[in-house]
């Protein structure tokens, strides 16, 4: 009955390769089961899950990419000769994102070893409560026992299999960034986050670009913000089909694919034609193959997801749940390796801190950057009541803009702070360049308890774009002009 490992972690991610080394460091022995299912088109990548395959490094490359095409287009202002026009090559990009996450993939093999991590590329399921059975991709099977067992598979992309020729015909994120050649005319049904994203980059590099929106951008982010970024979006170039819901794909004789759809507010059908469609109609847990009901898991019936308490344990004592698999928690990197690691501590290192996820901030990269931390205003007045919470907000322009005579309309941002005394700031929400770097540095304040006196005794770096938080002072309720001119 003596159980050959501490701990093994199924599923080699962001939370679970964090939860595993960290483990390692207690000089526990560590065992990481991962396997890469290949998409319905086929694609498939190496050790990292993913964030490093086809998430969030591969999108932050791509999004560069396009971020360096408006910049040559700015640079002709400051005085730059750029022999017009300028051409993107796909295929050039692509190689160089490609090799850079395959020497993440490879770094990651180095580091379990380093650690002394016995790392099995196996699809692993349930035999009991203690017992992994994993699977090679050529039907080898091994079996591994462990003392506490974290699950760490995170999602994969849905295909919405309700419309004729999606799955033969669409891809999805996994496919995008591993193209070797251009998508050409694209696209994209459905508004999460990362449609949004690829649209934009997709966008800058010169494609053709569509995205179908059924209803709401960016769902679960304030909504004032979200129509920002789509209306930046828009006047970029990027096409939107608003309340309309595809109904077919087909391909024609040319191999391009035709697409129908309905617009509900016109009540016709409509068809084009694309070089690619890219679904993204969210995430599902990738949960099918581990046999959870054989041991007792228990899962919620409608998302899949797996049930945890605020020591990520499932509702089998020692076996647990980190990342974007659990119920409950921000689909996020940084959290997953955040617990992943306080997990580690607890079961090894006399630790007791759980992971708080609470004012976790984030960043959608969209060509103008939205980054926020702590309550949408929705939330706000939801959780607080709108007579109870002040919203301080400001409309800015890049100084960078400037001399480009770029188009500043959408560069916003607000404060939602409650209206008592000490005035505490709820969240804090902006749009603009490098919008991820500006709000890392005040999550801190948030995630502190910052109030708004205290940041307007925070003196600004001139001349910035953050600089203009510390000097939002205009309210909504106030109904007066939030632009803010000259220095």
């Amino acid at each position: 009955g003596k159980n050959e490992y501490d701990l093994l972690v199924i599923g080699g991610g962001s939370g679970g390769l964090a939860c595993a080394k960290e483990a390692a460091q207690f000089g526990r022995k560590v065992a990481v089961l991962d396997y890469v299912e290949p998409s319905p088109q086929g694609t498939k990548w190496g050790l990292g899950g993913t964030c490093v395959n086809v998430g969030c490094i591969p999108k932050k490359l791509m999004h560069q990419a396009a971020l360096l095409g408006s910049a040559l287009k700015d640079a002709q202002h400051y005085g730059w000769n750029i022999a017009q026009p300028v051409h993107h090559t796909w295929s050039v990009m692509a190689q160089a994102v490609q090799n850079y996450v395959k020497s993440l993939n490879w770094g990651h093999r180095v580091q379990l070893q380093d650690k002394k991590v016995k790392y099995f590329n196996m699809k692993g399921s349930f035999s009991d409560p203690h017992t992994v059975r994993g699977l090679t991709k050529a039907g080898k099977e091994t079996t591994v026992t462990a003392e506490n067992i974290v699950i760490a598979t995170g999602g994969r992309p849905k295909y919405p299999t309700h419309i004729a020729g999606a799955l033969e015909y669409g891809i999805t994120s996994d496919d995008l960034f591993w193209l070797k050649e251009s998508p050409g005319k694209t696209l994209t049904p459905f508004v999460f986050n990362v449609s949004l994203e690829c649209a934009g980059f997709l966008t800058g590099i010169g494609l053709d670009t569509t995205v179908m929106m059924r209803s709401i951008p960016l769902r679960g982010f304030d909504q004032q913000m979200a129509s920002l970024v789509t209306e930046h979006m828009e006047s970029y170039g990027t096409k939107f089909l608003k309340r309309c819901s595809p109904t077919k794909v087909e391909k024609l004789e040319s191999n391009r694919l035709q697409v129908t759809w309905k617009n509900t507010d016109l009540g016709t059908e409509e068809t084009d034609s694309f070089d690619t469609v890219i679904w993204a109609v969210g995430r599902a847990p990738d949960t099918k193959t581990l046999n959870l009901d054989a041991v007792g898991v228990k899962t919620n019936g409608e998302t899949g997801k797996i049930i945890v308490d605020a020591n990520e344990a499932t509702s089998v004592p020692h076996i647990y749940a980190i990342g974007d698999i659990t119920e409950g928690r921000p689909e996020l990197t940084p959290t997953a390796i955040a617990a992943g690691k306080l997990l580690a501590q607890r079961l090894f290192g006399k630790s007791s801190e759980l992971m708080d996820y609470d004012n976790v901030p984030t960043t959608v990269f969209t060509p103008l950057e939205y980054g926020c931390v702590g309550l949408s205003e929705e939330a706000a007045v939801q959780c607080y009541g709108s007579d109870n919470i002040e919203v301080y907000h400001a409309y800015y322009k890049p100084l960078e803009f400037t001399v480009a005579e770029r188009d500043a309309t959408q560069c916003y941002m607000k404060m939602v702070c409650l209206r008592e005394r000490e005035q505490r700031i709820l969240g804090l929400h902006f749009i603009g360049p490098n919008a991820g770097e500006v709000i890392q540095g005040f999550a801190l304040g948030i995630k502190c308890g910052a109030t708004y006196p205290q940041l307007m005794k925070t003196v600004g770096i001139h001349p910035t774009c953050a600089e203009e938080i510390t000097k939002l002072h205009i309210t909504k309720r106030s109904g007066l002009d939030a632009t803010v001119t000259g220095c």
